[in-house]
């Protein structure tokens, strides 16, 4: 029992990482409707980010993912405004192709920049394990965890309580409907994208303390992200973080009980099964 207890710990404090991403990714895709498959380069691109200013200039991680947020924030919003909004009004695919483009431009800029070599931001805080209760934590999983939620509910409060908010989920529930009311949608979906990029600005420094930096690190993180967002509902804010809970609880469970090696192929045969009985996902679609 003791065992279960502490991998269910694991589980929720996994699902905390994959809460960051995945809520950047359900904004960009619920309010922009354009699959980003160059999400996770940008995790990538940030993750070195977060490595350099700790081994140049000594700053923690947890500190440099606020600048960091912010360069993606604005690297976001030049991606939706250079590259995606010059083809809303094309085929979905041609949408596609042009992220998977990015993300094959980011990825060997990496490559080129940085080799294949390994890189780890090498600090202290973030890497300690405590003991409460008799179960261990690490403390950066923590920290993860914590930061996961209040920006859950930060971005809740922002989409509900702002113009800027209302005016994004007014776009994502109708863009014609909502250029009538005279909302402006290629500045919302600007800061859509912007603000979904900055997601993994964030996701990169609480991450860089527990994960070494490589190019293709955004990789296993981006596509748990996708099924959790098909799991929970394409562009469901709440989706995202209970399919991150779900699935963060069930690599763990998976790897210890089943293998290691098998835990990707259990939680996407549950996915698949969850897909079979509510093809829109636990939480349907929209952004709330």
């Amino acid at each position: 029992m003791d065992i279960f207890i502490q991998l269910l710990i694991n589980g929720l404090l996994l699902g905390g990482a994959y809460t960051i991403i995945s809520l950047g990714l359900t904004l960009i895709f619920g309010v922009v409707r354009v699959i980003n498959f160059a999400h996770g380069d940008f995790l990538m691109v940030g993750m070195y980010m977060i490595y350099l200013l700790a081994a140049n200039f000594g700053i923690h991680p947890y500190v440099g993912l606020i600048p960091i947020a912010v360069v993606l924030f604005a690297l976001g919003a030049l991606t939706q405004k250079v590259i995606i909004q010059p083809l809303l009004d094309a085929d979905e695919h041609i949408q596609i192709f042009a992220t998977v483009g990015l993300s094959t431009i980011l990825l060997n800029l990496a490559l080129v920049l940085f080799g294949a070599n390994v890189f780890r931001a090498s600090v202290e805080t973030g890497t300690n394990a405590i003991t409460v209760g008799g179960y261990t934590m690490v403390t950066g999983q923590i920290v993860t965890f914590v930061v996961a939620l209040s920006l859950a509910v930060l971005l809740h409060l922002f989409m509900h309580r702002t113009y800027l908010g209302r005016a994004l989920r007014a776009v994502a529930q109708h863009r014609y409907a909502a250029m009538l009311m005279g909302i402006n949608v290629n500045t919302v979906y600007i800061v859509a994208f912007g603000l979904g990029t900055a997601f993994v600005g964030v996701a990169a420094g609480l991450l860089a303390p527990q994960y070494p930096v490589f190019p293709t690190v955004g990789t296993y993180f981006v596509l748990t992200a996708f099924v959790i967002v098909v799991l929970g509902g394409m562009g469901s804010l709440y989706g995202a973080v209970a399919g991150s809970m779900i699935i963060g609880v069930i690599d763990t469970m998976a790897g210890y009980y089943i293998a290691p090696d098998l835990k990707e192929v259990v939680y996407f045969g549950i996915f698949l099964l969850i897909l079979v009985v509510r093809p829109n996902g636990l939480f349907g679609f929209g952004t709330e």
